[in-house]
């Protein structure tokens, strides 16, 4: 039994996906931590928009126009209201976590960042949160200090705080890892951060999904979000950036949205947030984005929370019991991410013989190829779960590595 009071096969219902059967067996969905499916209420939000609302947003005089600048700036309010930002205007629009750290990265340390400062990363990061501050110190000469990991898979908060100093200038960290489910203390580590004048980013893709946010109470100055990590759609994200911050940052792209007024003398660029979003935008995913936000405020993340939890301690109880099966990664504080190893056997091989079961799981380095460089592995199988997976569904993700353990070795 489950330990919440979800109705999950109700659940299941809303993701017509899940009901298709992959070489024969029915679909075992087990890859939410690349990107999870969609309900109805998503896939019917963008429907709906392009068969009654469609038009180019803001400026325009007429009805559908006006409709969907109304339907598009609602959409910004429900994402404040998700993330609990104090102003509806800390939220920027962008294609996801990748732009979004792209955008401070090429904005904020383009004009703060000087020679010699000191960027903090850690050793969980995925490469879309350290290859953007690579580009950016080796532009300005700064310098990029790293975050140990324990043997469970957690940051060394001791050696963070020793890393830190008056030279540095942001700390850059994920919020949940994606390869390896360990969840950061980053309200402690932003409160770290301010205490040596350093700027606060958090990697939010993982997290999303799985914990409810208060960027408040975080006080985390730039937290970052992909739609498609959270039952919205592709190609569409935000940042939120604390306003002080967001005004003292120069534009990035330019073009239309984010300016006032243009001449060949000079332009003035927009206010808060359309100074960084320039051009027509993805306004059918912003329309999306807030109904998959709402769905999942109206099912409770809580809840959906300790669902997913109770499936991860099943799967890793379960995985445990397999012969020559090493868990990569056991924080104490993980999300819904179990990811291993087999003796002997190439993660590749497990997950396409899991693939032939109608299992689906990632395998590689997950985007995270210092971290696996470090653990000295090529790869782990991940499997990770969303709130429309069952118990059901566990057993069978177990008895499958069984399986093809048995064929490999």
């Amino acid at each position: 039994m489950t330990t919440t009071k979800l109705d999950i096969q109700a659940i299941r219902d809303q993701f017509p996906i899940l009901s298709q059967k992959v070489n024969g067996y029915p679909l075992v969905y087990l890859d939410n931590a690349a990107s999870n499916q969609k309900p109805k209420a998503v896939i019917d939000a963008i429907s709906n928009y392009y068969e009654t609302t469609h038009s180019n947003v803001h400026r325009g005089v007429h009805y559908l126009s006006q409709r969907a600048t109304e339907a598009f700036e609602h959409g910004r309010e429900t994402m404040a209201k998700f993330v609990n930002a104090r102003h509806v205007n800390e939220i920027v629009f962008t294609s996801g976590t990748t732009d979004s750290i792209n955008l401070v990265a090429q904005t904020w340390a383009r004009k703060f960042l000087k020679e010699g400062d000191e960027i903090i990363l850690s050793h969980l990061e995925h490469h879309s949160n350290i290859v953007p501050w690579q580009m950016a110190c080796e532009e300005k000469g700064a310098i990029i200090k790293v975050i140990p990991i324990n043997e469970k898979g957690e940051l060394d908060q001791e050696a963070y705080r020793a890393l830190l100093s008056a030279k540095t200038k942001l700390v850059a960290v994920n919020h949940v890892s994606n390869a390896l489910g360990t969840v950061n203390p980053i309200k402690q580590m932003a409160a770290d951060a301010h205490a040596v004048g350093a700027v606060f980013l958090a990697d939010g893709a993982q997290a999303t999904a799985h914990v409810a946010l208060d960027v408040q109470d975080l006080d985390c100055d730039f937290y970052t979000i992909s739609g498609h990590k959270m039952y919205g759609p592709t190609g569409i994200g935000i940042l939120y950036g604390k306003l002080d911050l967001l005004n003292a940052m120069p534009p990035w792209r330019g073009g239309g949205e984010m300016i006032k007024s243009v001449s060949f003398e000079g332009t003035t660029y927009n206010e808060l947030p359309h100074k960084f979003e320039a051009g027509t935008p993805h306004i059918e995913g912003v329309i999306a984005l807030a109904a998959a936000a709402q769905w999942m405020m109206d099912l409770g993340i809580e809840a959906m929370a300790a669902h997913e939890d109770h499936l991860l301690h099943l799967a890793t109880e379960g995985l445990k019991t397999i012969d020559g099966l090493k868990l990569i990664g056991t924080a104490d504080n993980k999300a819904s991410v179990v990811s291993f190893v087999v003796e002997g056997v190439h993660p590749f091989d497990i997950g396409s013989l899991l693939d032939q079961m109608g299992i689906a799981v990632r395998t590689g380095h997950h985007c995270t190829e210092p971290l696996m460089n470090l653990l000295c592995i090529p790869g782990t199988v991940r499997a990770s779960f969303s709130v429309y997976n069952t118990e059901e569904e566990v057993e069978k993700l177990i008895a499958g590595v069984k399986k093809a353990c048995s064929m490999l070795l």
